[in-house]
């Protein structure tokens, strides 16, 4: 079996994340992560939270705490939400690490060797105050675009203009508040991307056509406007040092590499960290997934369409100048925006649902579920509570978890806590077993194909099935006339769930993990079903003993819905 090695966006550090971040990256990872371990292959699945950049220092300095201690404790806290999420990373590290510290200074070390990194004299804004330069976040003023008197000097967060520090009206400085400032020459650190523009057109001509559209139309169009030289130190207290031995100036000036530059090889890093973490006695080969792997690994990342300019063109472009055969992504999933009421969710403004947020209202798999059903793939999606307790009361609650219960509950009081044995397949079973190994076939092939909605929209048809047997055999009518009849037919359905328990564990694991315990099957080590058990549906023989689980999802009731939009707003939200 083939060796995948999968990605997802690097969560920033400065908060917990809202719905929309959790659909555009992690979560369809750890769902096709899931499905391709079931299916037999070796995967490594790798994420780490992104901690350096000037919100790190800022959200620190709002906090009173040092930032590597709010750092240290906000990767916690996010991990921990992850966790509820059934999220199975291989390794969740930090960008903070010492790995990442080495291979970051690596990277740069050999990009200048190779001529594609050179020293800059640029006039920066400075603060005598704070005695130092202050990068564009650490500027702040008023925009002269719409007024917003708390714009930074990077973007108005209000109108969304991209700014440079000395557009701002009345400027001052993000850490003491002075409006003492001058602009100074200083030297940073340029990555010559220009120089490595056809390298990098030809890397992605022999990529884009795999990928989705979105992924490719960002990258082609980053391409055509031109890649230009991009400054990747910053003047921070925070971040991958420059090394000494290679720029004792700008070392001693305390220059730190851009996030943008170190945050992609955290993905290398983090590997490095889940090799250097393994318990004793068990060797992990770090470098087996990164170097000299082409022909080896296959590599996939998932990511917002915000994030697939750095992955498709500038995070290659420092691949390609490094001049050694590090491995690149073979696959881009890209997704557009989940909106909430057709705005934009927003971390700073506390706008939508957040993660932390939505595990306290209800468990992880309404919100898997949900989430990857609608997931934002060909356009943006929007959230609404209204779509949401509808998707949970029609799939989950009535079509699988209605189906589950009247089968046990029903089994239970007319045969016993055995599965009954009753009679031979007939033409009903017949054609079941063939809807079913043709929907399972449907489902995996739009698991392969990473087209998310499409496999939740088989899956779902794999439930659909069950119930419509149920429905044409009727064994709470049956059972009056043919014992042996019903028996079968309960028989049958009970392999339906134990079927739904093992394919349905990439979407909702914690579900599907209850539905196979329903079962008491010795030895019971399947993690697929085949098309040909699909056909036959007799895993679960006569005489297996079985317990009724407790109810799978709850209905959700018009009171549950107003109070959730009484909690977070049902209104449109502006854009």
């Amino acid at each position: 079996m083939a060796r995948h090695l999968i990605t997802s966006a690097l969560p920033y550090i400065n908060g917990i994340k809202h719905l929309g971040n959790m659909v555009g990256s992690m979560l369809p990872a750890d769902v096709y992560s899931r499905y391709l371990r079931q299916r037999g292959h070796d995967v490594l699945y790798i994420c780490a939270t992104d901690e350096h950049g000037t919100p790190a220092e800022l959200a620190a300095k709002d906090r009173g705490l040092p930032v590597d201690v709010f750092c240290a404790q906000a990767h916690d806290a996010q991990k921990a939400v992850y966790d509820g999420f059934a999220l199975a990373f291989d390794h969740f590290g930090r960008s903070s690490s010492q790995q990442n510290v080495e291979i970051t200074q690596h990277f740069a070390r050999r990009l200048k060797e190779n001529g594609f990194i050179e020293e800059r004299a640029i006039r920066q804004v400075y603060s005598p105050a704070d005695g130092r330069f202050l990068p564009d976040r650490y500027v702040e003023g008023t925009c002269p675009h719409c007024g917003y008197d708390k714009a930074r000097g990077d973007q108005c967060e209000n109108c969304t203009r991209v700014l440079d520090p000395t557009d701002l009206l009345d400027p001052r400085s993000a850490i003491s508040g002075s409006t003492e400032l001058e602009v100074r020459e200083t030297k940073h650190l340029f990555l010559l991307q220009s120089k490595l523009q056809h390298e990098v057109e030809e890397w992605v001509a022999r990529h884009e056509e795999e990928w989705p559209q979105l992924a490719a139309s960002i990258a082609r169009k980053w391409l055509t406007e031109g890649l230009h030289d991009r400054a990747i130190t910053r003047d921070l207290d925070w971040g991958v040092p420059v090394p000494a031995d290679t720029w004792p100036d700008l070392a001693a000036e305390g220059k730190v590499f851009y996030v943008w530059f170190d945050a992609p090889i955290e993905y290398i890093a983090a590997t490095k960290e889940w090799a250097d973490s393994a318990p004793d006695g068990e060797t992990r080969d770090w470098k087996s997934w990164w170097y000299e792997a082409d022909d080896t690994v296959r590599y996939t990342e998932f990511m917002a369409k915000d994030n697939v300019p750095f992955h498709t063109v500038m995070f290659p472009a420092t691949q390609l100048g490094v001049r050694e055969p590090w491995k690149k992504v073979d696959y881009v999933k890209a997704f557009n925006w989940l909106t909430y009421y057709g705005g934009k969710f927003s971390t700073s403004q506390k706008r939508g649902v957040f993660t932390d947020q939505a595990l306290d209202i209800l468990p992880a798999d309404y919100w898997r579920y949900f989430l990857i059903a609608n997931a934002p793939e060909s356009d943006d999606a929007s959230f609404t509570w209204e779509h949401f307790t509808a998707t949970v009361n029609k799939d989950l609650a009535d079509t699988l978890g209605n189906f589950v219960n009247r089968v046990l509950s029903f089994s239970k009081k007319r045969f016993g806590e055995e599965v009954p044995a009753g009679g031979e397949p007939g033409e009903a079973e017949t054609r079941l077993g063939q809807e079913i190994a043709s929907l399972l076939a449907e489902y995996e092939t739009q698991m392969e194909a990473m087209q998310f909605r499409k496999a939740a929209a088989a899956l779902r048809a794999l439930w659909s099935a069950g119930n419509s047997y149920l429905e044409e055999k009727a064994p709470w009518l049956e059972i009056k006339t043919d014992k042996d009849g019903a028996a079968l037919t309960l028989r049958t359905a009970m392999n339906l769930i134990r079927l739904y328990a093992v394919v349905s564990e990439p979407f909702i694991p914690s579900t599907s993990a209850a539905m196979r315990q329903v079962f008491s099957l010795a030895g019971d080590t399947a993690t697929w079903v085949t098309a040909e058990e699909a056909r036959v549906l007799t895993s679960v023989p006569a005489g297996t003993p079985f317990t009724v689980p407790p109810v799978l999802f709850a209905k959700l009731t018009d009171d549950d819905l107003d109070a959730y939009k009484e909690r977070f707003g049902g209104e449109p939200q502006p854009a």
